[in-house]
């Protein structure tokens, strides 16, 4: 098997035969042996039924497996665990594939002996965005686009996003699978179920390994964004989430704390409190909303730096 497109779902039936239809009309394929597996994250919805149908329907070899482990990195595990290509790719249930996408992925990690590739990701033409969401907040509704030129990222600072990347099987021999404790748990409004990035830590991972990560300007999706994500609460709760679980996951070591926190941190959620608020006072709370998600992101880490203070101390008394 040459190629595994691995699609990661919980309780989003009604998204599968679009992203399935898209990945149905790739081009220059026709000398590739690949598949489409369907990773059901423990739905309770028809999405069993929906593959099933799909799958006999579909021109397309589709597999089905169900991950009983609620978690975006549980599913994606268990699909590299369960697919068959030497190269394998995720896609988001809520991503269309535009026509070249799998050509451009396969080729790139054959011709550039790649251990991981991503493409663009642009946001849906139908989404209508509210005036306060600026381009500089796209990246939250998973918008990566690096320019029009085939690229080597470091994996550190630049990376592909989670909704268009793909890797050459040898990775999983290096480093491992994807971390579980990161990552999204669910779909919902929870601030425990809207984490994002969880792909972020692995590609740390192959960065320090020395690994080839790749941009390809020509594998291009769309991401269909959905209401919830287009309000102001889902922008704050993953900005925050996304500080806590920096900080609950830092293992580095200290001088001088409060309650576990650094006391580093302090200074800087005041400024971002005072530069907040003078943007409210000059310029609106429309504009300063940005601001005020870092102010949130910085809340986070504080109260992921006192979890983890919780935590040591509990290990600290069992031992």
């Amino acid at each position: 098997m040459d190629f595994s497109v691995i699609i990661c779902t919980y309780n989003r039936a009604r998204n599968l035969p679009r992203c399935i239809g898209h990945l149905e009309r790739q081009k220059a394929v026709e000398g590739l042996e690949w598949e489409v597996l369907v990773v059901d994250n423990n739905s309770t919805d028809e999405t069993p039924e929906a593959v099933r149908e799909l799958a006999k329907a579909s021109p397309l070899n589709i597999r089905y497996v169900r991950e009983g482990q609620q978690g975006l990195n549980f599913a994606r595990n268990r699909g590299v665990v369960e697919s068959r290509g030497k190269y394998f790719g995720f896609l988001d249930d809520d991503i269309a594939a535009v026509e070249g996408w799998l050509s451009a992925l396969y080729g790139t990690l054959a011709r550039e002996d790649a251990d991981a590739v991503g493409g663009r990701i642009h946001l849906d033409a139908e989404v209508q965005l509210p005036p306060w969401i600026n381009e500089e907040m796209y990246g939250f509704l998973g918008y990566q686009d690096l320019g029009e030129k085939v690229q080597a990222l470091d994996g550190r600072h630049r990376y592909p996003f989670g909704g268009n990347m793909a890797f050459n099987r040898r990775v999983v021999d290096w480093i491992g699978l994807f971390n579980t404790q990161l990552g999204r748990r669910g779909e919902g409004r929870k601030r425990k179920e809207l984490f994002k990035g969880a792909e972020t830590e692995y590609f740390h991972r192959l960065a320090e390994h020395g690994a080839r990560i790749f941009y390809e300007p020509s594998a291009v999706v769309y991401h269909l964004v959905l209401p919830f994500q287009l309000r102001k609460s889902y922008f704050r709760t993953i900005h925050y989430n996304a500080g806590y679980q920096k900080a609950l996951n830092d293992a580095s070591t200290y001088g001088r704390t409060v309650m576990g926190v650094p006391l580093f941190l302090i200074p800087q959620l005041n400024r971002s409190v005072i530069r907040y608020l003078a943007e409210v006072a000059s310029k609106g709370p429309s504009y300063a909303f940005r601001q005020q998600m870092t102010v949130g992101h910085f809340l986070g880490m504080v109260r992921g730096y006192m979890a983890r203070r919780r935590i040591d101390d509990l290990v600290d008394s069992s031992g």
